[in-house]
């Protein structure tokens, strides 16, 4: 049994920015306290950097290899087995744990609305809703997905237009490195918040109609949808009171909820419009994590159905056609997750996989092009060899970065890797 074929280029370009849109509404601000203003912000141009040429070459590997494993498929193809399989992890780690954090950021976000309800008990709900909804169908899930993209995308517009008047550039340039140079590799992870998930794209490429040419289309306007939007956040918030106002809250802590954060600072009296914001940041979260959850459930159910995992898992719901199994297993692992209650640290995992995928993709990606010169290929990436390798060496280093300031999540990360390819080993004899 296949997935179901469903998906047009409209519904993959609300995928696509759906994935990653939570990211301009909370998680990003958690950088300012490692970076500063400038320091973000150099971060953030290397991030974005690295996406474009990552989207690039990533569009031609899902357009000549259209699976939902992605970079699993890839690896695998062009690497041998222990190289699909740590790819293929690293991915699975990647969309296992960006859900979780945006589900206390949801959590955050209603509890502004409603605070007598606890933020983790919403979050808990949100989870299990959202993992119904992918189970019912991937249509059903990719159209609600572009309608709660669409809404996220206008709020943001909406706030930009009301901050924007209000920019001060004493206030944008105050404090703007205080950690010195070193801050910039620290706020890494959190700059790359901003694009996190735009890969998952490749995950729903068995589901697209027409995956060579509507993929490509999907993957480059969804990318510069995002880096106009993320330029236009980052400068708006911070510009209205200084970096500080979008990073504690009343109480001196980090906060999940920076736009409402900024708005605050919007005049001397509650802003008209703040509640209106807040209820677009609820849309934008639950865009990215309804969509990430979709693109979770398809890289574990190709990763099993491989054979690098429990065969349950790689099996398709009789009636929805949806990796029905897999979507409940990744729901029980982010519920643990959710239970740490350390956005941050979560953020920083998923970062870690994120990186490591992305390092596996660009070799496979150099490795495909000599190794099989006669693969069709519908798109050719523009640049080579020059974009691919520049984008290589970007990701390796900020891996590197990742690895200095957050040694701990490091070795927990290595350990889940090493861990599950030994189990994998046992398992096979």
């Amino acid at each position: 049994m296949e997935l179901k074929k469903s998906l047009t280029p409209t519904l993959l370009w609300g995928l696509g920015v759906g994935y990653v849109i939570s990211g301009m509404y909370f998680g990003w601000n958690l950088g300012l306290q490692e970076g500063g203003t400038l320091g973000m912000a150099v971060a953030t141009g290397l991030v974005i950097a690295m996406y474009l040429g990552f989207t690039l070459s990533y569009a031609e590997l899902a357009c000549a290899i259209p699976k939902a494993g992605g970079a699993f498929d890839y690896a695998s193809r062009a690497i041998g087995e222990r190289g699909g399989f740590l790819a293929g992890m690293a991915q699975n780690i990647e969309f296992l744990f960006a859900p979780p954090a945006i589900a206390a950021g949801i959590g955050a976000y209603v509890a502004l609305f409603v605070p007598s309800v606890p933020p983790l008990a919403i979050a808990v709900g949100v989870y299990i809703l959202f993992t119904v909804l992918n189970i019912l169908g991937t249509n059903i899930a990719a159209t609600f997905e572009l309608l709660v993209t669409v809404v996220a995308v206008v709020g943001l517009v909406l706030f930009a237009s009301i901050t924007l008047p209000n920019f001060s550039r004493k206030a944008f340039t105050a404090n703007a490195l205080p950690n010195g140079w070193g801050g910039v590799f620290a706020a890494i992870p959190f700059a790359i918040w901003f694009f996190l998930g735009i890969e998952g794209l490749a995950n729903v490429a068995e589901e697209s109609l027409n995956p060579q040419r509507d993929l490509t289309r999907g993957f480059l306007l969804a990318m510069a949808t995002l880096v106009v939007l993320c330029a236009f956040t980052f400068v708006s918030a911070v510009g209205v009171s200084g970096w500080e106002g979008v990073v504690f809250d009343e109480s001196g802590l980090a906060s999940d909820s920076p736009l409402p954060l900024a708005l605050q600072q919007v005049g001397t009296e509650k802003h008209p419009l703040y509640n209106v914001i807040i209820g677009f940041g609820i849309f934008g979260l639950v865009a990215s994590f309804h969509g990430l959850l979709l693109a979770a459930g398809r890289s574990t159910y190709e990763f099993c159905r491989l054979g690098n995992g429990p065969a349950l898992l790689g099996k398709i719901h009789a009636k929805y056609r949806t990796p029905a199994n897999a979507l409940l297993l990744n729901m029980g692992i982010g519920l643990v997750a959710l239970l740490t209650q350390s956005t941050a640290e979560i953020i920083i995992l998923s970062a870690f996989g994120a990186l490591t995928m992305y390092s596996f993709s660009l070799v496979s990606f150099i490795i495909l092009r000599r190794k099989e010169p006669g693969l069709e290929r519908p798109f050719r990436t523009p640049g080579y060899p020059l974009v691919p390798w520049v984008t290589l060496v970007i990701a390796v280093v900020s891996l590197i970065a990742l690895t200095i300031y957050n040694p701990v999540s490091a070795l927990l990360f290595v350990g889940v890797m090493g861990g599950s390819y030994v189990l994998k080993k046992l398992l096979g004899a």
